[in-house]
Formats: C-alpha cells, sequence, structure tokens
C-alpha cells in the first residue's frame, strides 16, 4: 500500500511539473501572436495611409551591392 501511495504522489507531482511546463508554453505563444497581430495591424494602417512599401519598390532596388 505504501509503494502504490508512492507512485501515485510521484505521478501527481510529474503531472504539475507538466502542466506548469504547458502552461509556459501557451503564455509564451500568446504573447507571440500579440505581438504578430500588432505587426498585421501595423502593416494594415500602413496601407490604409497609402504607404505600400513593397508595391513602391522597384526591382533595381532588390539588386545585391556587389552588381
Amino acid at each position: 500500500m505504501e509503494s502504490r501511495l508512492t507512485e501515485l504522489e510521484i505521478k501527481v507531482a510529474l503531472q504539475d511539473d507538466l502542466l506548469d511546463t504547458l502552461n509556459l508554453t501557451i503564455a509564451r505563444q500568446q504573447q507571440q501572436i500579440d505581438l504578430l497581430q500588432e505587426q498585421l495591424r501595423h502593416l494594415y494602417r500602413m496601407q490604409q495611409a497609402g504607404n505600400q512599401p513593397e508595391e513602391q519598390r522597384s526591382l533595381r532596388d532588390e539588386i545585391p551591392p556587389h552588381y
């Protein structure tokens, strides 16, 4: 009976550790999502304002400097 109780305590401890790890991972992913959404909003505002940097560039701007 004692060994069974010890096994269950070990399993609970490991599950708690896993849960903490998963929570940290989710929190980090949410921060990344928030950052990407802010960047997308920024690009959308730039497009709405008429500042479309990708479309205003010519192919000459894309030539590497060693040419």
